[in-house]
């Protein structure tokens, strides 16, 4: 606010003070967004208020309301960054209030879903992933195959559909967890909020919330986040609880809100369904390991991932 006070302060002390303040005031009242104001508050503008209300006007137009265009939160051009201005009428004035932009929303999200869950899985080399730039060679045809379908993904959520997630699987270093979190940064890029989540930490984790009675608002987040990436199910081991009324409330929840959820694993289903017929304490329960499979081949397509090891 000060700097745009300091604009007309220098203004008013110019010769020429009168042609540029009715030039400042046309370049307002020529303004689309500021014109749609006046005309539907035309019964409450009495005489003389645009002239008092100028400066919160020249204000309005000279930042942005279109965050669409807005590359990330730390390049916002706002006198507040991460919020934009929008007009009201305050007594005999026109007044400015400012409300978070969808940028700002989704980074307070983000920030809130970290402090509260630690095991969202997010390396320095997965922040710089995009689809458009993952390496692929000639005869990896399931990388072609699993790239192909992300690249729908987005667009189809983008386009308000909900298509299934994927279920990538395939052995240590292929590339499975970077594709998901390139599938995250492209969602972010069109302003969706996803989450990537560890599965064995996520799990050690809920251990602990016992505690500090922070599980089930743990549980919620996940269960309710837009799209949910699980990384690495299966490489944890598993309590019957753990695996029925966590794992298996967030799966059944998801699939009946029809929410997106992708996984990542070295086991195709079937050795994922045998590893969780068994509980830590050797207990098999077939049926139960069942259960979850059949969630989980619902909501998303299976593709193996072959190629060499690219973190070797």
């Amino acid at each position: 606010m000060e700097r745009m006070s300091n604009s007309f302060k220098s203004l008013i002390n110019r010769p020429d003070f009168k042609d540029r303040f009715n030039g400042l005031k046309n370049q307002v009242l020529n303004n689309s967004e500021v014109q749609a104001f006046l005309t539907k508050h035309a019964a409450e503008i009495e005489e003389g208020m645009v002239e008092r209300s100028l400066v919160k006007l020249f204000e309005f137009v000279n930042q942005s309301k279109n965050c669409e265009q807005c590359p990330s939160l730390s390049q916002c051009k706002n006198l507040l960054e991460g919020y934009h201005p929008r007009l009201v009428i305050q007594g005999r004035i026109i007044d400015l209030q400012y409300d978070k932009c969808p940028t700002k929303e989704a980074h307070d999200e983000r920030k809130k879903h970290e402090s509260l869950i630690k095991s969202m899985y997010i390396p320095k080399d997965i922040l710089a992933a995009q689809l458009d730039q993952i390496d692929v060679e000639m005869d990896e045809t399931s990388r072609f195959k699993a790239l192909s379908l992300a690249q729908d993904f987005v667009e189809q959520y983008n386009s308000g559909k909900r298509p299934k997630g994927l279920y990538l699987y395939g052995s240590f270093g292929v590339g499975k967890t970077y594709i998901l979190g390139a599938i995250a940064n492209e969602l972010a890029s069109h302003k969706i909020s996803s989450m990537l989540v560890y599965v064995p930490e996520f799990m050690r984790e809920l251990k602990g919330s016992f505690q500090n009675s922070s599980l089930d608002q743990k549980v919620d987040v996940v269960k309710k986040v837009p799209v949910l990436m699980l990384d690495d199910i299966g490489a944890e081991s598993m309590s019957s609880w753990m695996r029925d009324d966590i794992l298996g409330t967030i799966l059944q929840f998801r699939m009946l809100e029809n929410l997106p959820t992708f996984f990542s694993s070295n086991f195709d289903h079937k050795q994922l369904q045998h590893h969780l017929s068994y509980s830590q304490r050797g207990e098999e329960e077939p049926v139960k390991a069942a259960r979850i499979m059949e969630r989980i081949k619902h909501m998303a397509i299976p593709i193996e991932l072959t190629g060499r090891n690219r973190r070797g």
